[in-house]
C-alpha cells in the first residue's frame, strides 16, 4: 500500500466567506506573530515591537487580535526579563544549547517532497493516510525508508485520480529501485516498495512528484540498502545484471495453481527458462579473475542443470505433467551463494527470499 505526499495548503484558516454571504472578520497578521513571538521566546522584543504596533491597527481596522496582541506582549515582556537575567547570571547558556537542539531537530522534519535520493527517514503515519512530514536521519541508525530515486508525472491536464497515479508509480518506481539495490539479498524481507504520491490538493498547487522508496510498516532496519552501479566494481556490477532476472521472473509466477490456469503457468515457465539460460549466457561473456573465477564457474555448471530441468518445466504438455517437473525443476535451481561470497556481495537471501533453493 502506497504512502502518498500530504495536502500541502487549503484548509482551516484561508480566507473567505461566512455564514449567509457576509465578509468574515479577519484576525491582525501583527496580533498573530506578536503572539508566536512571544510563545517562541526566541526573538523577545520582537513580539513585543508586534503587539504595539498591531493594537492600533486592530482598533483601526475593526479586526479581531487584540487578545493575542495582549498576549504576546505580556509573554515578550516575560521573555525580555528572563533574557537580561539570563545574560546576568549565566543561565543563558543552558536555555541556548537547548533552543539549538530544537532547532536541530526541526531541521531534520521534512515534507516528502523535500526528499532527495539516498536519504534516509523515519515517518510516523501510515501507508492509509496522507503524510506531510518525515524525518532525515542517519542511515546508520533504524529507520523507516529510503529513498531510491523519484520522477515528475507529466501527461495529465487535471488531476487525473489517485488511481491513475498510483499504477504509474509502480511501473516508474520498480526499476528506480531495482537499479539502486542491486544487491536484492541486502534487502530485509520486510522492506518493500513504497512511495510518495501528489494529493489531489497538491497536484492543484503545482506538485507532481512521486518520490519513491524502499520502506517498512514493520521492524525498522539499519545500514543504507544502497548498491547501484556507482557503488559496485565492475565484476559485481555484471554478476548481479545477469543473474537478478532469474529472481525478478520467480515472483511472477501466476497466484492460480496450474490446475486453473495451465496457460499461465507455462508461460511463465518459459519465461523463467529464458531468464537461466540469459544468465548462463552472461555469465560466460564475462572474464573472471580471481577468487571468483571457480564459483562462477561452478554457477554456470548448475545453470546448465536447471535449465534442462526448467525446459522439461516449460513443455508440459498438461497439469499433471507440470506437477511432475515442477519440484525437479525447483530442486536444481542454485541460488549463487558461494559466487555471491567470494564477490565481496551479501551471500545470505533475506529469510523467505533469493532467487531461488539450494540444490
Amino acid at each position: 500500500m502506497p504512502y502518498a505526499a500530504g495536502p500541502y495548503g487549503g484548509g482551516p484558516g484561508m480566507p473567505g466567506i461566512g455564514p449567509y454571504g457576509m465578509p468574515r472578520r479577519t484576525t491582525n497578521g501583527l496580533a498573530i506573530g506578536s503572539l508566536v513571538s512571544g510563545i517562541v521566546c526566541c526573538l523577545p522584543p520582537l513580539g513585543l515591537v508586534l503587539g504595539l504596533v498591531a493594537l492600533p491597527q486592530i482598533r483601526k481596522r475593526d479586526q479581531s487580535g487584540k487578545g493575542l496582541a495582549i498576549a504576546g506582549i505580556a509573554l515578550s515582556a516575560v521573555s525580555c526579563l528572563l533574557l537580561v537575567v539570563g545574560l546576568v547570571t549565566g543561565g543563558f547558556n543552558s536555555v541556548w544549547s537547548g533552543f539549538k537542539e530544537g532547532m536541530d531537530e526541526a531541521s531534520r522534519s521534512r515534507s516528502p517532497l523535500a526528499l532527495r535520493t539516498g536519504q534516509c527517514f523515519n515517518d510516523d503515519g501510515t501507508s492509509e493516510e496522507y503524510t506531510e512530514e518525515v524525518e532525515i536521519v542517519d542511515c546508520d541508525r533504524p529507520h523507516d525508508g529510503e529513498v531510491t530515486g523519484g520522477f515528475k508525472v507529466t501527461g495529465f491536464d487535471k488531476w487525473p485520480g489517485e488511481k491513475a497515479i498510483d499504477k504509474i508509480a509502480v511501473e516508474r518506481c520498480e526499476p528506480l529501485n531495482a537499479a539502486y539495490a542491486m544487491d536484492t539479498w541486502a534487502v530485509p524481507e520486510h522492506v518493500w516498495l513504497y512511495y510518495y504520491l501528489p494529493s489531489k490538493e497538491s497536484w492543484r498547487l503545482g506538485d507532481r512528484l512521486v518520490t519513491c522508496t524502499l520502506a517498512t510498516e514493520e521492524e525498522p532496519f539499519s545500514g543504507s540498502l544502497r548498491s547501484d552501479a556507482g557503488s559496485l566494481n565492475g565484476d559485481q556490477e555484471h554478476f548481479l545484471k545477469t543473474v537478478n532476472p532469474i529472481e525478478t521472473a520467480m515472483y511472477r509466477e501466476p497466484e492460480e495453481d496450474p490446475d486453473e490456469d495451465f496457460t499461465g503457468n507455462k508461460a511463465w515457465a518459459g519465461e523463467m527458462l529464458a531468464a537461466i539460460d540469459a544468465a548462463r549466457a552472461g555469465l560466460g561473456r564475462h572474464s573472471w579473475t580471481g577468487a571468483s573465477t571457480v564459483p562462477v564457474a561452478e554457477l554456470r555448471k548448475d545453470l546448465d542443470a536447471a535449465s534442462k530441468a526448467w525446459g522439461k518445466l516449460a513443455k508440459a504438455s498438461d497439469a499433471d505433467a507440470y506437477w511432475e517437473a515442477y519440484d525437479p525443476a525447483w530442486e536444481v535451481l542454485p541460488d549463487g551463494a558461494d559466487a555471491r561470497a567470494a564477490l565481496g556481495l551479501t551471500d545470505t537471501p533475506p529469510e523467505g527470499g533469493g532467487e531461488g533453493t539450494t540444490a
